[in-house]
């Protein structure tokens, strides 16, 4: 037998055919997304960005609560790609949370079937890339989830439904702005603002000719319910409709007290929805503008998304000055005080018939509090890190939490996460907080860093039940709000100032805690909270691990030969050698000489030179030798 490799084109990746888990009883929704790299010009610029079905932004996914929900993701681009989804609790299932402590990132090339249920949760939330700083290039799109019909709306039912992102935008691509940040680099002034996908309307000379804008059509008299999702880089972006209201109905998932804004903070992964209604005489359009917040507004007045309100008798085209911002460079209470002013709306349903308030929240004695601060990125063993507590989580060719505790990995993480900021000298490590399972926890996020944060936790939403400028103290608890705290899984927490969470861990599993800055989440400001139930012995609280996943890290040659029979054609599997697969070829100790011995004469026989064989097949009626390679499977034409 002869193995040949006449190109570098005829190298590629075995997708495996994957199985998952359902939950019967409850309907499915099937979804496949592509992800592809496509040339786009959002501000004017050619550049790389990255497409959901060959869309940028990628399309809406829409379900119903307690929907499975199954999306295929086809990874087509030049690295791994990874897919979260924040606000989706994954209930019992981190293992489809799409972060790099719960999940094995999906090679280029490769498909990976997501699959998890929905359940009892409503509202707006998104989908997005979790690594390589990919989120900076697209790759996003929104995620809504819709009431039963047996659940009363506490609005009338909108004459339309709306799905707005928003978000800083950089022309240089995402692996350029990754360099920056690996040289130890701050981030520049972002190029611009995007609104689904989209550069600024030219609603003055600044913006250059050539840009296309989006323009949102309505109906004069109709209310429509607009879902907006900040899915930017790092910015706050101050959200606005010229000369109409944004009655705020929900956040999150949670519907809140309804109240009437001019305009509203919308914070990095942050998501809202408004309920607005098209009541102006339509002389002419209207902007619908983004622009950022905290800012030298001068400094970044290019810096700011335009688009149009285009009423269906709408008499002329947008003109004049766009619709000011909140006027509060001085006066730091503003933003602070609206965000206070989100509450719940404790006599609506959401998901389920009873009341959102009836979980009493406020009366519940607290088991655990951690402080956790922010500081400004330091260098950490010569590089620039940012880190919570001292402590940069440190990520590459780590082996996801849960998949280590299954196969008893030792050394993969460190329970000691410390519960208040140490005086002790910052470093690299993966350290996470250990929680009690049903343990009701209280967690500070000290913010001493300059710029405005959003701090988000996946597998859980939790009341927001403080916030102010200041350090935190324990006097600080009597201003909570123990009575109509909105509940949600996103909070910003401003500059110089504290917010505090209240949360009841009841979701099994490994769950990202971290800032959404997608320059310090990169840098290594997140940890993972580990949630076990000691009791459960038929996995009533935590699902097993799903038969398709991937394995990374030191579990890397678990990923076992019979997934990649059920890649190839029908019955052309020949295993070569079945141990081999399970050989790490790389580290060998005395004892295992002569395995080591075998593989050099395997690979000399094979010409495979850096991996293990593990067994020929043909793939749409191609020979292909499989094998595994730095600890991925791979195959090479050969010639029988």
């Amino acid at each position: 037998m002869s193995l040949s490799c006449h190109t570098l084109l005829c190298w590629f990746h075995i997708g495996l055919l994957l199985g998952g888990f359902c939950f019967a009883g409850d309907p499915s929704a099937n979804y496949e997304l592509e992800f592809s790299y496509i040339t786009a010009s959002p501000l004017g610029v050619p550049q790389q960005v990255i497409a959901v079905n060959g869309k940028f932004p990628g399309p809406t996914l829409n379900v119903t609560t307690n929907y499975n929900v199954i999306v295929n993701v086809k990874n087509r681009l030049d690295e791994s790609l990874l897919i979260t989804w924040p606000g989706i609790e994954m209930r019992r299932s981190s293992w489809q949370d799409g972060v790099l402590g719960t999940n094995c990132p999906i090679p280029a090339k490769w498909n990976w079937t997501y699959r998890f249920q929905v359940k009892d949760q409503i509202g707006s939330y998104h989908y997005v890339p979790s690594t390589n700083f990919q989120r900076a290039a697209g790759g996003f799109g929104g995620f809504i989830i819709t009431n039963r019909k047996v659940i009363q709306l506490p609005f009338n039912t909108p004459d339309g439904d709306m799905v707005i992102t928003i978000g800083d935008w950089y022309t240089r691509n995402h692996s350029a702005l990754r360099a920056s940040l690996d040289a130890g680099k701050e981030l520049d002034m972002p190029d611009g603002v995007l609104i689904n996908g989209k550069g600024p309307f030219k609603y003055s000379s600044i913006v250059p000719d050539g840009i296309n804008h989006t323009t949102l059509k309505v109906d004069p008299g109709k209310t429509y319910r607009i879902r907006v999702i900040n899915v930017g880089v790092s910015t706050c972006l101050n959200f606005r409709i010229q000369s109409h209201n944004l009655l705020l109905a929900e956040a999150e998932g949670h519907y809140t007290s309804q109240q009437n804004y001019s305009s509203f903070d919308i914070h990095v992964g942050q998501s809202y929805s408004f309920l607005v209604t098209m009541d102006q005489n339509a002389s002419s359009d209207y902007y619908i503008v983004a622009s950022p917040r905290f800012v030298n507004q001068s400094d970044w007045q290019q810096v700011t998304g335009v688009a149009i309100l285009h009423y269906s008798n709408s008499k002329g085209h947008a003109s004049g000055p766009l619709p000011d911002p909140p006027n509060d460079i001085y006066d730091h209470s503003f933003a602070l005080n609206q965000a206070l002013s989100i509450r719940m709306n404790n006599s609506a349903s959401g998901a389920r018939p009873n009341p959102q308030g009836s979980f009493h929240y406020g009366s519940i004695n607290v088991t655990d509090t951690y402080v956790l601060r922010s500081v400004p990125p330091l260098m950490i063993d010569g590089k620039r890190r940012a880190s919570f507590n001292g402590i940069s989580f440190a990520n590459p060719k780590i082996t996801p939490v849960r998949l280590a505790d299954n196969h008893n990995v030792k050394g993969a993480y460190k329970l000691d996460f410390p519960k208040t900021p140490a005086n002790e000298i910052p470093r690299v490590d993966r350290s996470i907080i250990n929680a009690t399972y049903k343990g009701f926890v209280e967690i500070i996020v000290q913010n001493n860093d300059t710029v405005v944060q959003s701090f988000h936790m996946d597998g859980y939403s939790f009341f927001v039940v403080g916030m102010a400028y200041g350090n935190w103290t324990e006097n600080s608890r009597g201003s909570y709000n123990r009575w109509d705290a909105i509940s949600r899984s996103t909070t910003q927490v401003f500059p110089g100032g504290w917010t505090a969470i209240l949360v009841y861990l009841d979701n099994v599993g490994a769950w990202n805690l971290r800032t959404v800055n997608l320059d310090r989440w990169y840098l290594g400001q997140e940890t993972y909270v580990r949630i076990i139930n000691p009791e459960d012995h038929d996995q009533k609280t935590e699902l097993p691990v799903p038969d398709n996943a991937l394995f990374c890290g030191v579990l890397g040659h678990l990923q076992s030969s019979d997934r990649i029979e059920l890649s190839i054609d029908l019955g052309t599997w020949e295993p070569m050698d079945e141990d081999m697969v399970f050989l790490n070829p790389t580290e060998f100790h005395s004892e295992e000489e002569p395995n080591k011995n075998h593989i050099d004469s395997y690979q000399r026989k094979t010409g495979l030179t850096e991996a293990v064989q593990t067994g020929i097949g043909q793939l749409d009626g191609i020979n292909v030798a499989i094998a595994f390679m730095n600890f991925q499977f791979m195959g090479v034409v050969w010639d029988p």
